[in-house]
């Protein structure tokens, strides 16, 4: 039962501090400029809706730590380390949107730029951790470190920008988070501090969408996109299931290989693959409301994260 007292009080506090946060963003106007080669409609929907949002992701996950700490088993160094890369992970969000707020610009920084600080923060987190718990393919398949580090480094860079290329319609990334969270909880072995360290990603997320289904009152912005790939990240890590970040992170993939489809189709090619990338835009453009697209994709990352799941877990052997 202490889980779910956990979770309800960062349920509430997520509503309280982010309906404060509200209110100051809308004083001080801090809105972010929208792309303008992106759907028109947004321009004249979403341009004037409060973004950064995700900063109240990193106050209440802080607040967590002597929560959990004090009424379970969870040890707070231990959280902290949980807690280390989504945290770290959201700096790197934060500077990425205020240069974008400062220079009132849909850019913020330029992508050989924001790929240099991912692997600033990435690569030394992922060291400490092989280091200090090592780091497995599965639970029982500990990965030698020559191969851990770049396979981890790899696959967290790429959570990174899948989830924030995904942060493009009101509640999508946010509800997938609730489902990976909750598919982590359900089917990785999670144990004291990484439990509870899930059990608030599970909750923030969750209470994040009171405000951010649609018609969104504040969008997370980059700081909150970062923090919600490196949670789930730190989750798949901790939970000793590195090839877990596939399941946990389906439609996040998907999204970010649309991307990927779409830029090599064009350079290579001179085509389209799709209308306009990443993938959920593309709907758009077919005429599917915004909440038709984000229920749906949240069906289908339902789906792909109980299938992989069932199969990783088959091909595995439990």
């Amino acid at each position: 039962m202490k889980f779910i007292f956990i979770f309800s009080v960062v349920i509430v506090l997520e509503i309280f501090l982010q309906s404060r946060w509200i209110r100051a963003l809308n004083r001080r106007q801090v809105t972010l400029a929208q792309k303008a080669y992106g759907i028109q409609s947004h321009m004249e929907t979403k341009s004037s809706t409060p973004s950064m949002g995700g900063i109240v992701f990193i106050a209440a996950a802080l607040a967590s730590i002597p929560l959990a700490g004090g009424f379970s088993d969870a040890a707070p160094g231990e959280l902290g380390l949980f807690w280390f890369f989504p945290i770290l992970s959201a700096a790197v969000g934060f500077a990425d949107d205020w240069i974008k707020f400062s220079r009132k610009s849909s850019e913020g920084f330029p992508s050989l730029y924001k790929l240099a600080a991912q692997l600033l923060i990435v690569l030394p987190w992922v060291m400490w951790i092989v280091l200090s718990r090592g780091i497995s393919l599965w639970p029982g398949i500990v990965l030698s470190p020559w191969l851990a580090v770049p396979l981890a480094a790899f696959l967290a860079i790429g959570m990174l920008n899948a989830v924030n290329v995904t942060d493009g319609l009101d509640g999508l990334a946010a509800g997938a988070c609730v489902i990976s969270m909750t598919g982590a909880l359900l089917w990785l072995p999670l144990r004291g501090s990484a439990f509870y360290g899930a059990v608030t990603g599970l909750a923030l997320c969750a209470a994040f969408l009171w405000h951010n289904a649609y018609p969104a009152k504040v969008f997370m912005g980059d700081v909150g996109s970062h923090f919600i790939a490196g949670l789930i990240v730190s989750t798949a890590i901790h939970g000793d299931c590195l090839i877990a970040l596939i399941p946990l992170g389906f439609v996040y993939g998907l999204e970010i290989l649309s991307v990927s489809a779409q830029l090599t189709a064009i350079y290579g090619f001179k085509k389209k693959v799709f209308l306009m990338s990443p993938v959920h835009h593309h709907f758009e453009l077919l005429g599917w409301s915004e909440n038709h697209i984000v229920t749906r994709f949240w069906l289908v990352h339902g789906a792909g994260l109980a299938i992989t799941s069932v199969l990783f877990s088959s091909f595995f052997g439990n």
